[in-house]
């Protein structure tokens, strides 16, 4: 039975040196691996100067998109209320008399405030009524005081 100890205790010192020459190995090569400062702060400012050029981009982009927005919303009003006053010989007295009435599903949504309690109503003058008796709305606008990218402001789109 000596024999098979000792070559048991051979292979076993065998496989710690082996672990022991690769552990070593991997603690080497893993310092080797890492970054320095100045790769990281360069690293930091590419990533700074990206940000810096994309963030307005998207913001502007996400202006863009209410703007369109709007103007759809204002353009559908609009057509809405000129049918409402040919269909019914009189102009809406709110709003909501689309709603009621089937014209619209809801009242839209102001992107630009995010309500829809915003809308400016324009009624109409007494030279320009249908309905002499009842003021109705002629126009509708965007409640925002804020200026469009155009440089008009929102309340007069």
């Amino acid at each position: 039975m000596g024999p098979f100890i000792r070559l048991g205790e051979r292979h076993r010192a065998g496989r710690l040196r082996c672990a022991a020459k690769i552990f070593g190995e991997r603690q080497r090569a893993g310092a080797r691996r890492g970054y320095t400062l100045i790769e990281l702060i360069v690293v930091m400012a590419i990533i700074s100067v990206l940000l810096a050029v994309a963030v307005p981009l998207y913001q502007k982009s996400i202006i863009r998109t209410k703007e369109s927005l709007l103007l759809n919303n204002l353009m559908t009003l609009r057509n809405v209320i000129d049918e409402y006053t040919f269909d019914k010989k009189k102009a809406p007295q709110t709003l909501n008399d689309l709603v009621s009435e089937g014209y619209l599903r809801n009242v839209p949504i102001d992107p630009i405030v995010g309500n829809d309690q915003s809308w400016r109503l324009i009624m109409e003058d007494a030279y320009s009524m249908v309905d002499q008796t009842q003021a109705g709305i002629f126009d509708v606008h965007s409640g925002s005081d804020l200026k469009g990218l155009n440089g008009v402001p929102y309340s007069q789109w």
